[in-house]
Protein backbone atom coordinates (compact mmCIF):
# COMPACT_ATOMS: atom_id res chain seq x y z
CA UNK A 1 0.00 0.00 0.00
CA UNK A 2 1.25 3.33 -0.82
CA UNK A 3 0.81 6.66 1.23
CA UNK A 4 1.80 10.06 0.33
CA UNK A 5 3.63 12.07 2.36
CA UNK A 6 1.00 14.27 2.73
CA UNK A 7 -0.77 11.46 4.48
CA UNK A 8 2.00 10.54 6.88
CA UNK A 9 2.31 14.58 7.52
CA UNK A 10 -1.48 14.29 8.85
CA UNK A 11 -1.10 12.33 11.85
CA UNK A 12 0.01 15.31 13.31
CA UNK A 13 -2.64 17.87 11.73
CA UNK A 14 -5.56 16.48 13.28
CA UNK A 15 -7.90 18.71 14.84
CA UNK A 16 -8.61 17.05 18.31
CA UNK A 17 -5.09 16.29 20.56
CA UNK A 18 -3.70 13.32 19.53
CA UNK A 19 -6.80 11.91 18.00
CA UNK A 20 -6.68 9.28 14.76
CA UNK A 21 -7.34 10.02 11.38
CA UNK A 22 -7.91 7.42 8.67
CA UNK A 23 -6.85 7.75 5.00
CA UNK A 24 -7.28 5.57 2.08
CA UNK A 25 -4.24 5.76 -0.29
CA UNK A 26 -6.81 5.90 -3.92
CA UNK A 27 -8.46 9.06 -2.11
CA UNK A 28 -5.19 10.51 -0.83
CA UNK A 29 -3.93 10.32 -4.66
CA UNK A 30 -6.83 11.95 -6.07
CA UNK A 31 -6.49 15.31 -4.12
CA UNK A 32 -3.01 16.04 -3.75
CA UNK A 33 -0.32 16.98 -6.81
CA UNK A 34 2.74 15.34 -5.60
CA UNK A 35 4.11 12.27 -7.24
CA UNK A 36 5.93 11.55 -3.82
CA UNK A 37 5.07 8.79 -1.91
CA UNK A 38 5.76 6.67 1.57
CA UNK A 39 5.93 2.73 1.17
CA UNK A 40 4.40 0.98 3.99
CA UNK A 41 5.25 -2.44 4.13
CA UNK A 42 1.32 -3.58 4.54
CA UNK A 43 -0.07 -5.73 7.38
CA UNK A 44 1.90 -8.56 8.07
CA UNK A 45 1.97 -11.22 11.06
CA UNK A 46 5.87 -9.99 12.03
CA UNK A 47 7.56 -7.29 11.41
CA UNK A 48 11.28 -6.53 11.94
CA UNK A 49 11.88 -3.22 13.38
CA UNK A 50 15.43 -1.45 13.82
CA UNK A 51 16.07 0.05 17.42
CA UNK A 52 18.69 2.82 18.01
CA UNK A 53 18.82 3.95 21.36
CA UNK A 54 21.50 6.45 21.44
CA UNK A 55 22.64 8.08 24.20
CA UNK A 56 21.99 10.02 27.14
CA UNK A 57 18.50 9.55 28.06
CA UNK A 58 17.72 7.08 24.66
CA UNK A 59 18.30 3.56 26.88
CA UNK A 60 15.35 4.62 29.02
CA UNK A 61 13.17 6.15 26.56
CA UNK A 62 13.41 2.99 24.53
CA UNK A 63 12.58 0.50 27.53
CA UNK A 64 9.62 2.56 28.02
CA UNK A 65 8.51 2.56 24.50
CA UNK A 66 8.89 -1.31 23.94
CA UNK A 67 6.78 -1.72 26.95
CA UNK A 68 4.56 0.25 25.45
CA UNK A 69 4.17 -1.59 21.89
CA UNK A 70 4.38 -4.90 23.76
CA UNK A 71 1.49 -4.16 25.83
CA UNK A 72 0.29 -3.53 22.35
CA UNK A 73 1.19 -6.34 20.28
CA UNK A 74 0.79 -8.92 22.82
CA UNK A 75 -2.83 -8.57 22.15
CA UNK A 76 -2.96 -8.74 18.52
CA UNK A 77 -2.53 -11.31 16.37
CA UNK A 78 1.14 -10.08 14.70
CA UNK A 79 4.21 -8.92 16.50
CA UNK A 80 7.21 -7.13 16.39
CA UNK A 81 10.79 -8.24 16.22
CA UNK A 82 13.26 -5.45 17.60
CA UNK A 83 17.02 -5.65 17.04
CA UNK A 84 19.15 -2.89 18.35
CA UNK A 85 21.70 -1.10 16.65
CA UNK A 86 24.52 1.52 17.00
CA UNK A 87 24.12 4.74 16.65
CA UNK A 88 26.11 8.20 17.97
CA UNK A 89 28.12 8.14 20.90
CA UNK A 90 27.66 4.66 21.88
CA UNK A 91 28.33 3.86 18.20
CA UNK A 92 32.20 5.79 19.01
CA UNK A 93 33.00 4.30 21.98
CA UNK A 94 32.50 0.48 20.09
CA UNK A 95 34.54 1.38 17.44
CA UNK A 96 37.13 3.69 19.40
CA UNK A 97 35.57 6.87 17.85
CA UNK A 98 36.01 5.78 14.30
CA UNK A 99 32.07 5.66 13.46
CA UNK A 100 29.35 7.36 14.51
CA UNK A 101 26.94 4.64 12.25
CA UNK A 102 28.93 2.02 11.50
CA UNK A 103 28.08 -0.09 8.19
CA UNK A 104 26.66 -2.96 10.35
CA UNK A 105 23.85 -0.16 11.99
CA UNK A 106 23.36 1.17 8.45
CA UNK A 107 22.70 -2.38 7.52
CA UNK A 108 20.27 -3.13 10.05
CA UNK A 109 18.42 0.11 9.04
CA UNK A 110 17.96 -0.86 5.30
CA UNK A 111 16.79 -4.56 5.92
CA UNK A 112 13.64 -3.05 8.96
CA UNK A 113 10.37 -2.85 7.98
CA UNK A 114 10.94 0.50 9.90
CA UNK A 115 13.43 2.45 11.98
CA UNK A 116 13.02 3.60 16.35
CA UNK A 117 15.65 6.50 17.09
CA UNK A 118 15.72 7.77 20.35
CA UNK A 119 18.58 10.59 20.82
CA UNK A 120 22.10 11.29 20.58
CA UNK A 121 24.92 13.19 21.96
CA UNK A 122 26.44 13.76 25.05
CA UNK A 123 29.09 15.99 27.13
CA UNK A 124 31.62 12.88 26.58
CA UNK A 125 31.78 13.28 22.90
CA UNK A 126 32.10 17.12 23.08
CA UNK A 127 35.78 17.35 22.17
CA UNK A 128 36.08 15.01 19.66
CA UNK A 129 36.78 16.03 16.02
CA UNK A 130 34.36 16.59 13.92
CA UNK A 131 34.43 13.57 11.86
CA UNK A 132 34.21 12.19 15.47
CA UNK A 133 31.10 13.79 16.83
CA UNK A 134 27.69 11.83 17.75
CA UNK A 135 26.20 13.92 15.42
CA UNK A 136 27.86 12.43 11.86
CA UNK A 137 26.14 9.57 12.80
CA UNK A 138 23.21 11.06 12.36
CA UNK A 139 24.16 13.00 9.24
CA UNK A 140 25.44 9.64 7.27
CA UNK A 141 22.32 7.93 8.06
CA UNK A 142 19.78 10.65 6.90
CA UNK A 143 21.99 10.67 3.39
CA UNK A 144 22.07 6.83 3.30
CA UNK A 145 18.30 6.30 3.82
CA UNK A 146 17.72 9.77 1.51
CA UNK A 147 15.90 10.76 4.65
CA UNK A 148 15.37 14.73 3.03
CA UNK A 149 11.83 15.77 4.61
CA UNK A 150 11.45 15.94 8.29
CA UNK A 151 8.51 16.89 9.69
CA UNK A 152 8.29 18.52 13.20
CA UNK A 153 4.77 19.40 14.79
CA UNK A 154 4.23 22.02 17.75
CA UNK A 155 0.68 21.97 18.53
CA UNK A 156 -0.10 23.32 22.06
CA UNK A 157 -2.17 20.55 23.87
CA UNK A 158 -4.92 21.99 25.78
CA UNK A 159 -4.08 19.37 29.24
CA UNK A 160 0.00 21.31 28.95
CA UNK A 161 -0.86 24.42 28.08
CA UNK A 162 0.69 25.77 31.43
CA UNK A 163 4.15 23.91 30.78
CA UNK A 164 5.11 26.74 28.15
CA UNK A 165 7.22 29.79 29.58
CA UNK A 166 4.62 32.19 26.74
CA UNK A 167 1.25 33.53 28.14
CA UNK A 168 -1.49 30.83 27.51
CA UNK A 169 -3.75 33.88 25.66
CA UNK A 170 -0.35 34.05 22.90
CA UNK A 171 0.19 29.97 22.14
CA UNK A 172 -3.45 29.05 22.47
CA UNK A 173 -4.72 27.53 19.62
CA UNK A 174 -1.02 26.66 18.17
CA UNK A 175 -0.67 24.38 15.59
CA UNK A 176 2.09 24.58 13.61
CA UNK A 177 3.63 22.35 11.18
CA UNK A 178 7.77 22.82 10.70
CA UNK A 179 8.50 21.09 7.42
CA UNK A 180 12.49 21.05 7.36
CA UNK A 181 14.63 19.80 4.05
CA UNK A 182 16.68 16.53 5.73
CA UNK A 183 19.68 15.81 3.08
CA UNK A 184 21.20 19.66 1.83
CA UNK A 185 22.40 22.68 2.63
CA UNK A 186 25.68 24.21 4.70
CA UNK A 187 25.71 20.58 6.50
CA UNK A 188 26.45 18.20 3.50
CA UNK A 189 27.29 21.50 1.39
CA UNK A 190 31.07 20.97 0.27
CA UNK A 191 34.15 21.82 0.46
CA UNK A 192 34.25 22.02 3.63
CA UNK A 193 36.89 22.05 6.27
CA UNK A 194 39.59 24.44 8.77
CA UNK A 195 42.65 25.48 6.50
CA UNK A 196 45.30 27.76 7.54
CA UNK A 197 45.73 31.32 5.40
CA UNK A 198 47.94 33.37 5.83
CA UNK A 199 49.26 31.97 9.18
CA UNK A 200 45.93 32.24 11.11
CA UNK A 201 42.96 28.81 10.29
CA UNK A 202 40.02 29.37 8.75
CA UNK A 203 36.89 27.40 8.60
CA UNK A 204 34.79 27.37 6.09
CA UNK A 205 31.24 25.39 5.07
CA UNK A 206 29.28 26.19 1.94
CA UNK A 207 25.36 26.57 1.86
CA UNK A 208 24.31 24.77 -1.26
CA UNK A 209 21.10 23.10 -2.61
CA UNK A 210 20.12 22.01 -6.04
CA UNK A 211 16.68 23.27 -8.07
CA UNK A 212 15.80 19.41 -7.69
CA UNK A 213 15.96 19.42 -3.84
CA UNK A 214 14.04 22.70 -3.30
CA UNK A 215 11.72 21.31 -5.47
CA UNK A 216 10.68 18.14 -3.73
CA UNK A 217 10.58 19.64 -0.19
CA UNK A 218 8.58 22.04 -1.43
CA UNK A 219 6.58 20.31 -3.03
CA UNK A 220 6.09 17.73 0.59
CA UNK A 221 5.04 21.43 1.90
CA UNK A 222 2.64 21.55 -0.36
CA UNK A 223 0.63 18.13 0.39
CA UNK A 224 0.64 19.38 4.29
CA UNK A 225 -0.41 22.53 3.83
CA UNK A 226 -3.36 21.14 1.20
CA UNK A 227 -4.42 18.96 4.76
CA UNK A 228 -3.91 22.08 6.93
CA UNK A 229 -5.25 25.42 7.06
CA UNK A 230 -4.15 26.35 3.41
CA UNK A 231 -1.11 28.66 4.37
CA UNK A 232 3.13 28.16 3.63
CA UNK A 233 5.52 30.50 4.82
CA UNK A 234 8.63 29.84 3.52
CA UNK A 235 11.37 31.05 5.20
CA UNK A 236 14.87 31.92 3.84
CA UNK A 237 17.26 34.79 3.69
CA UNK A 238 16.72 36.32 -0.15
CA UNK A 239 17.89 39.52 0.81
CA UNK A 240 21.75 38.34 1.31
CA UNK A 241 22.16 34.75 0.20
CA UNK A 242 21.96 33.65 -3.39
CA UNK A 243 21.32 29.70 -2.39
CA UNK A 244 18.09 31.62 -0.70
CA UNK A 245 16.83 33.41 -3.62
CA UNK A 246 16.72 29.99 -5.54
CA UNK A 247 15.28 28.54 -2.68
CA UNK A 248 12.00 31.08 -3.27
CA UNK A 249 12.21 31.00 -6.69
CA UNK A 250 11.75 27.73 -6.67
CA UNK A 251 9.50 27.50 -4.25
CA UNK A 252 7.20 29.99 -5.63
CA UNK A 253 7.32 27.89 -9.10
CA UNK A 254 5.66 24.61 -7.02
CA UNK A 255 3.41 26.58 -5.84
CA UNK A 256 2.11 28.38 -8.93
CA UNK A 257 1.89 25.26 -11.12
CA UNK A 258 1.13 22.13 -8.45
CA UNK A 259 -0.75 24.15 -5.61
CA UNK A 260 -2.34 27.43 -6.79
CA UNK A 261 -5.07 26.96 -4.02
CA UNK A 262 -2.40 27.26 -1.54
CA UNK A 263 -1.46 31.00 0.15
CA UNK A 264 2.29 31.44 0.13
CA UNK A 265 4.35 33.80 1.75
CA UNK A 266 7.53 34.59 2.46
CA UNK A 267 9.70 35.24 5.64
CA UNK A 268 13.41 35.73 6.49
CA UNK A 269 14.38 33.66 9.25
CA UNK A 270 16.02 36.36 11.70
CA UNK A 271 12.24 37.73 11.18
CA UNK A 272 10.47 34.56 11.92
CA UNK A 273 12.55 33.40 15.02
CA UNK A 274 11.30 36.82 16.69
CA UNK A 275 7.76 36.16 14.72
CA UNK A 276 7.32 32.65 16.44
CA UNK A 277 7.59 33.99 19.90
CA UNK A 278 5.36 36.93 19.36
CA UNK A 279 2.66 35.94 17.65
CA UNK A 280 2.90 31.69 16.96
CA UNK A 281 -0.27 31.72 15.48
CA UNK A 282 0.12 33.25 12.67
CA UNK A 283 2.04 30.30 11.43
CA UNK A 284 0.33 27.10 9.84
CA UNK A 285 3.40 25.29 7.76
CA UNK A 286 6.30 26.55 7.49
CA UNK A 287 8.68 25.55 4.44
CA UNK A 288 12.79 25.66 5.40
CA UNK A 289 16.12 24.81 4.76
CA UNK A 290 18.06 22.54 7.12
CA UNK A 291 19.81 24.67 9.01
CA UNK A 292 17.08 27.23 9.43
CA UNK A 293 14.47 24.67 10.19
CA UNK A 294 16.96 22.61 12.40
CA UNK A 295 17.01 26.03 14.62
CA UNK A 296 13.42 26.85 14.19
CA UNK A 297 11.87 23.32 14.82
CA UNK A 298 13.36 23.51 18.12
CA UNK A 299 12.31 27.02 18.90
CA UNK A 300 8.57 26.19 17.70
CA UNK A 301 8.31 23.12 19.97
CA UNK A 302 9.02 24.65 23.08
CA UNK A 303 5.68 26.68 22.10
CA UNK A 304 4.58 23.21 23.72
CA UNK A 305 6.54 23.48 26.67
CA UNK A 306 8.17 20.83 26.22
CA UNK A 307 10.28 18.85 23.64
CA UNK A 308 9.28 15.91 25.48
CA UNK A 309 6.33 15.67 24.07
CA UNK A 310 7.09 16.14 20.36
CA UNK A 311 6.70 13.09 18.18
CA UNK A 312 8.39 13.23 14.97
CA UNK A 313 9.54 11.68 11.30
CA UNK A 314 12.22 11.42 8.89
CA UNK A 315 11.05 10.58 5.69
CA UNK A 316 11.99 9.71 2.09
CA UNK A 317 10.50 8.89 -1.38
CA UNK A 318 11.23 4.98 -0.56
CA UNK A 319 12.19 2.83 2.54
CA UNK A 320 11.82 2.75 6.18
CA UNK A 321 11.32 5.65 7.55
CA UNK A 322 12.68 7.20 10.73
CA UNK A 323 10.40 8.04 14.33
CA UNK A 324 12.20 9.91 16.36
CA UNK A 325 11.26 11.86 19.35
CA UNK A 326 12.21 16.13 19.19
CA UNK A 327 13.98 16.12 21.98
CA UNK A 328 18.14 15.42 22.71
CA UNK A 329 19.91 13.57 24.93
CA UNK A 330 19.78 15.45 27.72
CA UNK A 331 22.61 14.10 29.73
CA UNK A 332 22.86 15.72 32.75
CA UNK A 333 19.13 13.54 33.58
CA UNK A 334 20.55 10.45 32.29
CA UNK A 335 20.16 7.28 34.41
CA UNK A 336 18.14 9.81 36.91
CA UNK A 337 14.86 8.19 35.56
CA UNK A 338 13.16 11.62 35.19
CA UNK A 339 13.05 11.53 31.10
CA UNK A 340 9.94 12.31 29.50
CA UNK A 341 8.77 8.69 27.21
CA UNK A 342 6.31 9.97 25.91
CA UNK A 343 7.34 11.85 22.33
CA UNK A 344 9.08 8.32 21.63
CA UNK A 345 5.97 6.22 22.41
CA UNK A 346 4.30 8.95 20.09
CA UNK A 347 6.82 8.39 17.23
CA UNK A 348 6.37 4.53 17.84
CA UNK A 349 2.58 5.08 17.41
CA UNK A 350 3.55 7.34 14.03
CA UNK A 351 5.44 3.69 12.88
CA UNK A 352 2.95 2.06 13.17
CA UNK A 353 0.27 3.93 10.83
CA UNK A 354 2.12 4.89 8.65
CA UNK A 355 5.45 2.15 8.03
CA UNK A 356 3.64 -0.66 9.30
CA UNK A 357 0.23 0.08 8.35
CA UNK A 358 -1.06 -0.44 11.58
CA UNK A 359 -3.41 2.40 11.94
CA UNK A 360 -6.01 1.17 14.13
CA UNK A 361 -3.37 -0.06 16.86
CA UNK A 362 -1.80 3.55 15.92
CA UNK A 363 -5.15 5.02 17.09
CA UNK A 364 -4.69 2.98 20.70
CA UNK A 365 -1.22 3.91 21.62
CA UNK A 366 -2.11 7.84 20.65
CA UNK A 367 -5.26 7.35 22.93
CA UNK A 368 -3.12 5.78 25.74
CA UNK A 369 -0.84 8.66 26.35
CA UNK A 370 -3.57 11.18 26.44
CA UNK A 371 -5.21 8.96 28.76
CA UNK A 372 -2.24 8.93 30.76
CA UNK A 373 -2.21 13.33 30.44
CA UNK A 374 -6.23 13.53 31.34
CA UNK A 375 -5.26 11.32 34.42
CA UNK A 376 -2.81 13.69 35.74
CA UNK A 377 0.22 11.75 35.61
CA UNK A 378 3.14 14.30 34.46
CA UNK A 379 7.21 13.89 34.71
CA UNK A 380 9.26 16.46 35.60
CA UNK A 381 9.13 18.28 32.77
CA UNK A 382 5.85 18.98 32.39
CA UNK A 383 4.88 19.09 36.01
CA UNK A 384 3.57 22.45 37.18
CA UNK A 385 3.50 24.05 40.96
CA UNK A 386 -0.22 23.62 42.51
CA UNK A 387 -1.42 21.54 38.96
CA UNK A 388 -3.10 18.99 40.92
CA UNK A 389 -0.88 16.33 39.01
CA UNK A 390 1.37 13.44 40.24
CA UNK A 391 4.72 13.72 39.60
CA UNK A 392 6.14 10.44 37.88
CA UNK A 393 9.34 9.23 36.46
CA UNK A 394 10.33 7.47 33.03
CA UNK A 395 10.16 3.70 34.75
CA UNK A 396 6.36 4.97 35.98
CA UNK A 397 5.07 6.89 33.02
CA UNK A 398 6.07 3.62 30.47
CA UNK A 399 3.98 1.40 33.37
CA UNK A 400 0.85 4.39 32.83
CA UNK A 401 0.80 4.01 29.23
CA UNK A 402 0.68 0.03 28.71
CA UNK A 403 -1.88 -0.20 31.62
CA UNK A 404 -3.73 2.23 29.78
CA UNK A 405 -2.81 -0.02 25.98
CA UNK A 406 -4.34 -3.10 28.60
CA UNK A 407 -7.34 -0.98 29.31
CA UNK A 408 -8.02 0.23 25.97
CA UNK A 409 -7.56 -3.42 24.17
CA UNK A 410 -9.45 -5.03 26.94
Amino acid sequence: MKYTLFALASCLLSVESFSPVTFVGKTLKSQVSSTSHLAAVGKKDTYDVTLLPGDGIGPEITSATIGALNALTSRTSWSINFKESLIGGAALDATDNKDAFPDASLEDCRSADSILLACIGGYKWDSNPRNARPETGLLKMRSELGLFANLRPAKVLPQLIGASTLKPEVIEGVDIMVVRELTGDVYFGTPKGIDVVDGERVGYNNMIYKESEIRRIARVAGDVATKRGGKICSVEKSNVLDVSQLWKDVTVEVMEKEFPEIELSHMYVDNAAMQLIRYPKQFDTIVTGNIFGDILSDEASMLVGSLGMLPSASIGESGPGVFEPCHGSAPDIAGEDKANPLAMILSAAMMLRYDLGRGEEADVLERAVEMCLDEGWRTPDIKQEGDGCTLVGCKEMGKKVEAAVEKLMA
